[in-house]
């Protein structure tokens, strides 16, 4: 599998994760369009902060550690706010739809 972002093919694994991170936003696009996510400005704020973790420790936090620092920055969110960003598993699907390699283990540290 691969896809195709401004004219350049990025191979993926076998799960449709790129093997390398590509921090272009029309790579988001893309890929969140083959996920079936219409991105609003909340997928952009767990994007982005998918990113700067990925940025900072090199690769992303798992479910409990995104829930806890994530509600630290916005107060008030729960695992159904991110579960309804992504449903497939916000630890997961986040940082796939952020054009992130795919999360250590079971989904980061």
């Amino acid at each position: 599998m691969s896809y195709t972002i401004n004219g350049t093919e990025y191979e993926t694994d076998e799960q449709g994760f790129l093997l390398e991170p590509l921090y272009e936003d029309d790579a988001v696009r893309v890929i969140a369009a083959a996920e079936n996510i219409s991105l609003t400005d909340a997928h952009w704020e767990v994007i982005n902060y998918l990113r700067e973790q990925y940025r900072e420790h090199g690769h992303t936090p798992n479910f409990r550690n995104m829930l806890k620092s994530f509600a630290e920055v916005h107060p008030g969110v729960d695992s159904k706010y991110l579960y309804d960003l992504f449903p497939i598993g916000p630890a997961k699907q986040g940082p796939k739809v952020a054009a992130l390699p795919q999360p250590l283990g079971k989904g980061g540290y």
